[in-house]
């Protein structure tokens, strides 16, 4: 177990090897967080929708949870883009039926390409999301984070809060919907 301080200290490559090995999702969640403005960033020009954004964010982190245990990554952040630009093209392609051109991440790797296009704007979304989050109360801040940054199910988050199920159910629900109206008021 590391502590949060140790984990902050560490390398993209160190908190992927350590992922790989023990598959604790807080290591992965550090990893993530770090590169979440640029996630973001490249959803919002994809998908021109900030709601749809916000959950292709949490829906690429679910794929890290597997994928990057199955592939060997030197340089995340490249990776990560064209992870997120893929899930993107992906989501396009099936509402709207065209045929668009996925770029393996393999091709970035090994040019190391990566387009910084309005970064300090997907970094300052990032910020409101983070302070969002803050601002959210305790209930629905503990259950918001375990539920979309740490992947916990509905029964893994009532046994470590002690919320009843329904409860948790509610403060997700409320906590997203809280969420979604921070960043649009302060948007």
């Amino acid at each position: 177990m590391h502590s949060a301080a140790h984990v902050r200290e560490m390398t993209d490559t160190q908190l992927i090897g350590h992922y790989k090995s023990s598959g604790d999702l807080a290591l992965l969640g550090e990893l993530y967080t770090r590169y979440m403005p640029l996630v973001f960033g490249v959803c919002l020009k994809y998908l021109k929708n900030r709601e749809e954004s916000r959950d292709a964010v949490m829906q690429i982190f679910e794929k890290l949870v597997q994928s990057l245990k199955n592939h060997s990554v030197e340089h995340f952040k490249s990776w990560l883009y064209v992870t997120a630009r893929n899930h993107c093209l992906m989501q396009l392609r099936s509402q709207k039926g065209k045929n668009f051109i996925e770029i393996s991440p393999v091709f970035v790797e090994s040019d190391y390409v990566l387009h910084h296009e309005d970064v300090s704007e997907k970094e300052t979304d990032l910020s409101k999301m983070e302070i969002c989050i803050e601002k959210l109360v305790s209930e629905q801040k503990a259950c918001v984070q375990l539920f979309y940054l740490q992947q916990k199910c509905y029964k893994e988050i009532t046994s470590l809060t002690g919320y009843d199920l329904n409860n948790v159910k509610s403060y997700i629900q409320n906590g997203k919907r809280n969420l979604k109206l921070c960043m649009e008021n302060n948007g």
